[in-house]
């Protein structure tokens, strides 16, 4: 392993997704067991801290002196069954293989408790309309990614770009169930009146497409439709998912 080249970036403001998360917690007794990974600077175990919940760190930065090292990219260092909550906040797109990062998330978390998942939100309706004339997500953008090597330990930045339905899919095959979909701070309100008619004709297609499978269509089909077209999908910058693990 190359370790030369170590690098990450982390934010050092108490941001919108951290807010609404914090506030869920609010509502739980305190005492839970909780993996934050990525760390970051630690502002949400202090957060939560706070709040009677004793939380573990793992990132692959030196930012605390107690932060366990995990590098996303490999097997999470805990046993199975491990927390009573997970929480992946803007990391998940910066691993090469989200798919077993879900799978390490949910293995660590014990049947009943609670994931929660922030992540650039790629379906919100700027991001649909950025992708359309550049071909290129909003918030992905390739001259901002590093140029790396294999084995560099370093954050890769923005790498790995999931819609809802993705991340549904995944947490499912894995043994997580969604409960309900958040987001923070909306984007590009101004455009609104541009978004309107956008919205109308894609919930028209996509309600033909999700509602009118006949013997084809998911008996859930009725929460994912009214997942993707919620507030939350449809504008905030920062998706957030709220899982239980079933299995």
């Amino acid at each position: 392993m190359n370790t030369d080249r170590i690098n990450f970036s982390h934010v050092h403001n108490f941001t919108g997704y951290m807010k609404r998360i914090t506030d869920w917690f609010m509502t739980k007794p305190p005492g839970m067991k909780i993996l934050d990974m990525p760390a970051g600077a630690g502002l949400m175990r202090d957060a939560l801290s706070k709040r009677g919940h004793m939380v573990t760190c793992g990132d692959i930065n030196r930012e605390k002196e107690d932060y366990i090292f995990v590098d996303m990219n490999k097997p999470l260092p805990f046993p199975d069954n491990e927390f009573d909550a997970v929480i992946c906040l803007e990391g998940i797109e910066h691993v090469i293989d989200p798919v077993f990062l879900i799978g390490e998330i949910v293995r660590v978390t014990r049947k009943g408790g609670s994931i929660i998942v922030s992540l650039p939100n790629i379906t919100n309706i700027y991001s649909r309309l950025y992708f359309l004339f550049t071909g290129i997500f909003y918030q992905f953008n390739p001259s901002a990614t590093p140029t790396v090597q294999n084995n560099d330990l370093v954050d890769r930045g923005h790498i790995s770009p999931l819609t809802y339905w993705q991340l549904r899919y995944l947490f499912d095959y894995f043994g997580a169930e969604i409960k309900f979909v958040d987001g923070d701070r909306y984007k590009k309100k101004a455009l609104m009146p541009l978004y309107l008619p956008l919205i109308l004709l894609g919930r028209l297609i996509s309600k033909n497409i999700l509602l009118k499978g006949g013997e084809k269509a998911k008996p859930e089909s009725k929460e994912i439709y009214s997942h993707m077209f919620s507030a939350p999908a449809l504008f905030s910058r920062s998706l957030i998912l709220y899982m239980e693990k079933t299995v």
